[in-house]
């Protein structure tokens, strides 16, 4: 959707039309061209949505059919269809009126998760936690799909997310790539920081996703690039949602195996027969990590929280021997600083705090200074964890963090929070991370990932300014 990306590169095409992606256009362009077929799934969501336009309009489709795409795009349509192949999902209902969700979210318990069908970037997706949440945001939804079907499904707490970009020939998966996120489900996969190959899968697991996403494949009949989300909670799949199409990560996956998917999937699509690539992941010995970018500081008040709805703007991905060097290079390409001065925590759930702990010692052992909020001072100094009290942004004692951040004594903030807090708490929770953002200073808002990047500079990084070996693409190992 952006001609930008091929505008400079005249190997890339032949013809370039700077014009909106709308049926009109499409069809302009495929009678002017005398195209002999369209493909929709390098293009992102918006040539999903005129999938069936166009094929109403006799637009020959290469690749997956319009009636699979919109049997995956459409929500209802698309658990149905997991249902009928006795493939698990989180429990679900399509929404007939707020009373039958309210019922819904009851029966499962909160919290719930609303999705609404043919959609970019999880727009007005919602993890709710009560009814008064769930009023609001079904409204939002309703409003951004209001043709397709808005599905609730119960959201999962403290699951994994695993993500499998694949290429299919008239459902046959001919190659595949299996990813993990370092959060845990609840982040939009754009916003996610994702590893290649697992680091942390169990094998069955791993057989698991590639069982299920074989099927899928072959119910949806799938001819081209295809991405699948799973959650995975106590070695149990439960499967989020199926795009018939190329996803952000097909680079990222193509690079970091050594295979090109898009080739293979633009080859198959134009009816040639393709070989799989081989992979073997066991093999492969470095560690590829993508990790997002966010532009939180142009944002003006926007709270630099992240959640299922996408707020990355970018992302970057960099390699390492191990997951600590690559999530360290991933990092500092997207701007983090390691602290050299002090960090502030402010850990709201107590399972968070104590899943902390280990990081919160390395963090001295380090040499840092700890300041930390209330709460989570007196929780680690019965630890034997010693840490200075710094009073949040609504208190008028001192020291406050507010002081702290504001002369430049700090310079990292964790700020866990806790979806149960009070209306203060949360006040002070967005106060702390908009301060952070507003003075460029870094902020780690999941404990998976804050835990992850303590563990790795504080095991690369040497007293030399948190600088880390960093290597070229050339000098990794060829898989």
């Amino acid at each position: 959707y952006n001609p930008e990306t091929v505008s400079t590169d005249y190997d890339e095409c032949d013809r370039l039309y700077f014009e909106e992606i709308s049926r009109e256009r499409v069809l302009d362009i495929y009678e002017l061209e005398a195209s002999a077929g369209v493909i929709l799934s390098v293009g992102g969501q918006i040539p999903n949505n005129l999938a069936l336009p166009l094929d109403k309009a006799g637009v020959k489709i290469l690749g997956t059919s319009a009636r699979n795409i919109d049997n995956a795009e459409d929500r209802f349509k698309f658990s149905k269809i997991l249902d009928s192949i006795h493939v698990d999902q989180p429990q679900w209902q399509e929404l007939q009126s707020v009373e039958d969700a309210k019922a819904f979210c009851r029966l499962v318990s909160y919290p719930c998760l609303i999705r609404p069908s043919y959609v970019l970037s999880g727009a007005a997706m919602k993890v709710v936690f009560n009814d008064a949440d769930l009023e609001v945001f079904l409204k939002a939804a309703c409003d951004v799909s209001p043709a397709h079907p808005v599905v609730i499904s119960k959201f999962i707490e403290n699951a994994k997310e695993i993500e499998v970009d694949a290429v299919a020939m008239n459902g046959k998966v001919v190659n595949y790539a299996i990813a993990e996120h370092v959060e845990n489900a609840g982040v939009h996969s754009g916003d996610a920081t994702l590893v290649l190959p697992a680091q942390k899968l169990y094998c069955e697991t791993v057989r698991r996703v590639k069982r299920v996403t074989f099927k899928i494949a072959e119910r949806l009949q799938i001819c081209g690039p295809f991405n699948i989300q799973f959650l995975s909670k106590d070695n149990r799949i439960k499967v989020i949602e199926c795009n018939l199409r190329a996803s952000r990560t097909f680079p990222f996956v193509s690079k970091t195996l050594k295979a090109d998917f898009i080739e293979l999937a633009t080859r198959v699509m134009v009816g040639e027969v393709v070989k799989p690539a081989p992979i073997h992941l066991l093999e492969i010995d470095y560690v590829g990590i993508k990790a997002p970018m966010f532009s939180f500081t142009r944002l003006i008040g926007a709270d630099p929280i992240l959640g299922v709805e996408m707020a990355s703007t970018g992302e970057v991905a960099t390699f390492g021997d191990t997951r600590h060097e690559a999530i360290l290079t991933s990092m500092r390409a997207a701007g983090f600083k390691v602290p050299q001065k002090a960090v502030f925590l402010c850990i709201g759930p107590l399972m968070a705090k104590l899943a902390f702990l280990e990081s919160a010692k390395l963090l001295l052992d380090k040499g840092l200074v700890v300041y930390a909020s209330k709460g989570t001072h007196e929780f680690l100094q019965t630890r034997g964890v010693q840490t200075i009290l710094l009073h949040k942004p609504s208190s008028s004692d001192q020291p406050n963090f507010t002081t702290y951040i504001n002369d430049g004594a700090i310079d990292l903030v964790i700020n866990i929070r806790d979806s149960n807090a009070d209306s203060g708490s949360i006040s002070d929770g967005y106060a702390i991370r908009r301060s952070t953002v507003d003075h460029s200073i870094g902020l780690l808002t999941d404990l998976k990932l804050a835990n992850l990047v303590i563990a790795a500079f504080a095991r690369e990084c040497k007293d030399d300014g948190g600088k880390v070996k960093v290597k070229a693409w050339d000098e990794l190992p060829a898989n």
